[in-house]
């Protein structure tokens, strides 16, 4: 099976932190690539299923409580209004289940609102933000979630 999230879940103690922006027993947070929207996270299991309805009990369990805690963490190191989570795996090469956790800036323009959003996702490399841009917001980000409460 040629899987990159299985890949790169396989290996996450030793990605950068763009790539592991943090995790837990069942779950991985990584920084989408191919945007230039700062916060862009992606959380998937670590476990390789491509249909919601084959998570594990301890998986669904977990998976609304890293929905806030991301949401909560980009709103404190973004400030963003809100977030968008939204979970779809059927891009060709994407079928792993995985969760967009989208930070919406109020300054958000209207004509990429809601689902729309996705047109700020693949767009040309040269748009996108660095992967030093994308590390520092991943280590940022692990911080506000390790912070005590």
């Amino acid at each position: 099976m040629n899987c990159l999230t299985c890949d790169n879940n396989a290996q996450r103690f030793t990605l950068p932190p763009r790539e592991h922006v943090a995790s837990d027993d069942h779950w991985r947070v990584a920084h989408a690539f191919g945007t230039a929207t700062p916060g862009w996270l992606v959380l998937a299991p670590l476990r390789h299923v491509t249909a919601i309805a084959e998570l594990a009990h301890a998986e669904a369990e977990s998976l609304g409580t890293w929905q806030v805690r991301l949401s909560r963490a980009l709103h404190a190191v973004t400030g963003c209004a809100k977030t968008y989570v939204a979970q779809f795996a059927e891009a060709e090469g994407f079928a792993h289940v995985h969760f967009h956790v989208i930070p919406r800036m109020p300054d958000h323009p209207e004509e990429l609102r809601g689902p729309r959003v996705f047109g700020r996702l693949g767009r040309p490399e040269k748009d996108d933000l660095t992967p030093a841009h994308r590390d520092d917001l991943a280590v940022r980000i692990r911080r506000e979630l390790t912070r005590p409460r």
